[in-house]
């Protein structure tokens, strides 16, 4: 019998097909992952243990977040974000980010709806968009990934809910600037549209680069729905604990969505999200320092590229999203950097790049040592793959 053709229609992801890549050929060094080389702060093992302390804790909890986890999360808010949640807003603890995105789309969107993506986009962000039949409408950056409002203006309809940013970003390493975001937030406001704005990566900033919270803009609250994750910053992966900032008119909506989805995010995540908190953010900037020396490292590798790349200079996040050169397809050059040269990173595809060959490269997962190995090796397969003058042919094995 035939599936989804719902599902049907959503594109195939392409990390699983580079990680059979990698898997069919030990000792490659993968560039792809968008993770964090470290684990969660020492504070967590306590936090747990007083999960463990309490059988009631293995029975299901509030859906929308423990208190004790989501007073601390409110202080954070204020502290760092500049986001006071009153009356009009709720703080809702969910099952990483993506689950936050999923539940914010499925709460203001019907199917045919349309949803304002940035191209390069987040790719499960386009994915969720097609999963709930609606339509994401794409919106190019400009040639530094920076947003381009008037663009977003254009692009509103009458099927039009809202309108998504990432910042720091995925998967360009872009920081978006408060002037750009106070526009597109203003433009939601008066086009009657949701602004969902994603900070998985808010420490993640370089260079004088400042992260900037929408859902800090007076009278932003009726329409601003802010997503965070604990994922990258506390080394959170696979605890799978997020948190999203909503107008209170839709939390009946994301009390459904989520109880029918989740029940509760895992229990014993938040608490263990409890205790990375408790760390705060000096454990996070402690674990970024090496990271933006790696980053420098990095950039200066690059340089052998110049010839035959575009690489703008990222102000966050752990990626560089590199134009090559070349008609060869990107896929066929991660292909070949991982069979021919041990190194692997992602085809620009993934992130609705078609009209031209972009590679992402991340270089958070992997310690220094191993990472800067990495960087080494892509830039001696690319000018391999590629060289100065176009595409060499492939050699006979």
């Amino acid at each position: 019998m035939a599936g989804s053709l719902r599902i049907q229609s959503v594109q195939q992801p392409v990390i699983p097909d580079v990680a059979a890549l990698i898997r069919a050929h030990p000792g490659t060094i993968s560039l792809g992952q968008g993770v964090v080389s470290y684990g969660p702060p020492a504070e967590v093992a306590p936090a747990i243990e007083r999960f463990w302390a309490n059988p009631g804790h293995h029975k299901y909890q509030a859906v929308d977040g423990i208190p004790e986890l989501k007073a601390l999360l409110v202080a954070k808010l204020e502290s760092e974000n500049g986001i006071f949640p009153g009356a009009d807003q709720s703080v809702v603890v969910t099952a990483g980010s993506n689950m936050g995105f999923l539940n914010a789309l499925l709460a203001i969107a019907d199917p045919g709806d349309e949803i304002i993506l940035q191209t390069p986009y987040y790719f499960n962000h386009e994915m969720a968009i097609t999963m709930a039949n609606c339509r994401p409408v794409l919106v190019p950056t400009d040639r530094r990934h920076q947003l381009q409002p008037e663009r977003i203006r254009a692009a509103i309809g009458p099927r039009t809910r809202a309108v998504v940013t990432i910042s720091p970003n995925n998967p360009t390493g872009a920081v978006y600037p408060e002037p750009a975001l106070r526009e597109v937030n203003g433009i939601c406001r008066e086009a009657g549209v949701f602004h969902i704005h994603d900070e998985a990566y808010e420490y993640f900033v370089y260079d004088g680069a400042e992260h900037f919270s929408p859902g800090s803009i007076a009278n932003s609250a009726g329409h601003t729905i802010s997503l965070f994750s604990l994922s990258k910053a506390y080394g959170f992966a696979s605890w799978r604990i997020g948190y999203m900032v909503l107008p209170a008119e839709l939390l009946e909506a994301v009390m459904k969505i989520q109880d029918t989805n989740i029940v509760c995010p895992p229990v014993i995540s938040q608490y263990a999200a409890i205790g990375a908190l408790e760390a705060g953010r000096a454990f996070c900037e402690e674990k970024l320092r090496p990271l933006g020396e790696t980053r420098l490292a990095v950039r200066e590798h690059f340089r052998e590229l110049e010839a035959i790349c575009s690489i703008p200079s990222p102000g966050g996040a752990f990626y560089y999203l590199l134009e090559v050169n070349s008609g060869l397809a990107p896929m066929a050059i991660v292909t070949r950097l991982v069979e021919e040269h041990g190194v692997a990173a992602i085809p620009g595809t993934a992130f609705g790049i078609h009209d031209r060959c972009c590679l992402r490269v991340a270089y958070g997962a992997l310690e220094p040592d191993t990472a800067i190995e990495g960087v080494g090796r892509f830039v001696r397969g690319l000018i391999a793959i590629v060289g100065p003058a176009g595409p060499r042919p492939q050699q006979s094995p």
